[in-house]
């Protein structure tokens, strides 16, 4: 299982570097507006390498908040895209959040697997 919800991370992290160095036409849009946007592709990069990476958690939330620190300064050489410290902040504040709910999620499933075995 563990294979697969890192193969997602990857390709997840991969989908959400292709829309921010990629040409702005292609870029998905929707309704949320750009800092919507950019929480929503985070929180789910977060909780995805958070679920995927569970005893290193620590250490990837900062390796990722760097990458998206370089990310976010890749932009500079990317045609028609720009930095801004506003991007990185949001960026990096919601992959933190998601890996801050995987964290919140194993501790749940642990609570309720050693109630189970208690009263089972």
């Amino acid at each position: 299982m563990s294979i697969f919800v890192r193969a997602f991370a990857w390709l997840l992290a991969a989908a959400v570097t292709f829309a921010t160095l990629g040409p702005p036409g292609l870029r998905p849009h929707s309704d949320l507006g750009q800092d919507g946007e950019h929480a929503l592709a985070f929180i789910l990069v977060g909780l995805a390498f958070g679920l995927a990476y569970k005893q290193r958690r620590l250490a990837m939330s900062a390796v990722a908040v760097v990458l998206i620190g370089l990310l976010e300064l890749m932009q500079f050489w990317a045609p028609g895209r720009h930095a801004r410290l506003e991007d990185f902040l949001v960026d990096a504040g919601t992959a933190c959040i998601g890996f801050a709910l995987a964290a919140a999620a194993d501790w749940v499933m642990t609570r309720f697997r050693t109630g189970s075995a208690l009263t089972g």
